[in-house]
């Protein structure tokens, strides 16, 4: 598989080699990670592996100092921003000047793209790409940053998995760490960041709420199957389980109708005080088991509290050195 899901100043850097959870390989993979979320700055330091936390911290944001989008203006409080990323860079030391950066998945749209026949060539195949989603994205495709991978795909048809973000939004990102002195070696989003917390033997669920923003997204084996990412307008002190599973439903029955299985295991992030009771109901409701993201002994406990605490891209973009 090729690699995706990580932006340079002007482009989506595309590397060869590497499984779905193990995207980055074969990419830069800087030991401190940052991510700017529309509710928290947050930036983790590890040992070798997801077993050792050498340092962390958090600053949360002002509601409205960042409102995601994939086409509009992001970060409408830069100071705020700027001192957050201060703050937790003063407390998490880097080496050099270089971070990876996870920004909020509005930010960047997922599209998985049948095709009888892909280039290998990344000269050919970004044009095409962009030929494709032409009609699929809310702003100009010319705009757009692209990266993408290539994945055996139902009846094993080609299938490609493009990340798509348009440029001057995620300038405002890099912008906005530069300012402190730093740079982006890679960016990529919260979501795509936390895949190698999920199972890969088995089909699985991944229910994420990040601010406002929902996105579902199911895996089996190697293979992204769907990914699929809402705005719901609420926090969620307010959304109820019903409205979560009716938002999760239609992957559900897409996954279902176009690989003829089911789902069989359910993780979810980002709820907070009420998740416990929502896995409860959606694996209930999906016929599944339903454990906490991370619960497993083989995290470590480090790793199992920053997921406990919302920072589970944290942990998940370490994973990803397949250390």
């Amino acid at each position: 598989m090729s690699s995706l899901t990580t932006i340079q100043p002007t482009d989506l850097r595309r590397a060869p080699g590497g499984r779905l959870f193990g995207w980055l390989d074969a990419m830069p993979h800087p030991a401190t990670v940052l991510e700017i979320a529309a509710t928290h700055v947050a930036a983790a330091r590890w040992g070798r592996g997801a077993t050792h936390l050498s340092t962390f911290a958090a600053e949360p944001l002002t509601e409205g100092a960042i409102v995601p989008s994939a086409t509009q203006q992001n970060i409408l409080d830069q100071d705020a921003v700027r001192s957050a990323i201060r703050g937790v860079l003063s407390r998490v030391p880097v080496q050099g000047q270089e971070v990876a950066l996870l920004v909020p998945d509005a930010v960047i749209r997922v599209f998985i793209l049948p095709f009888e026949t892909f280039p290998r060539r990344a000269d050919e195949a970004r044009p095409l790409l962009r030929w494709r989603l032409k009609k699929s994205l809310p702003f100009d495709a010319e705009e757009a940053a692209i990266s993408w991978m290539r994945q055996s795909g139902r009846e094993g048809k080609i299938e490609v998995v493009a990340a798509v973000a348009r440029q001057k939004i995620t300038r405002e990102y890099e912008s906005a760490l530069e300012a402190e002195g730093m740079f982006a070696g890679v960016l990529q989003s919260s979501t795509l960041a936390s895949l190698p917390l999920l199972e890969p033997s088995v089909a699985t669920l991944l229910v994420r709420m990040s601010g406002r923003n929902l996105t579902t997204v199911i895996v089996r084996g190697e293979t992204l199957c769907v990914y699929r990412s809402t705005e719901l307008g609420t926090e969620t002190d307010v959304l109820k389980s019903q409205a979560v599973f009716d938002e999760v439903f239609p992957a559900l029955a897409f996954y279902q109708d176009t690989w003829g299985g089911k789902v069989e295991q359910l993780r979810i992030a980002g709820f907070g005080v009420g998740e416990e009771d929502l896995r409860e109901m959606l694996g209930r409701e999906i016929g599944c088991s339903a454990e906490p993201l991370a619960g497993s002994s083989e995290f470590s406990a480090e790793a199992r509290s920053l997921v406990a605490q919302g920072l589970e891209s944290l942990v998940g973009w370490q994973l990803n050195r397949g250390a």
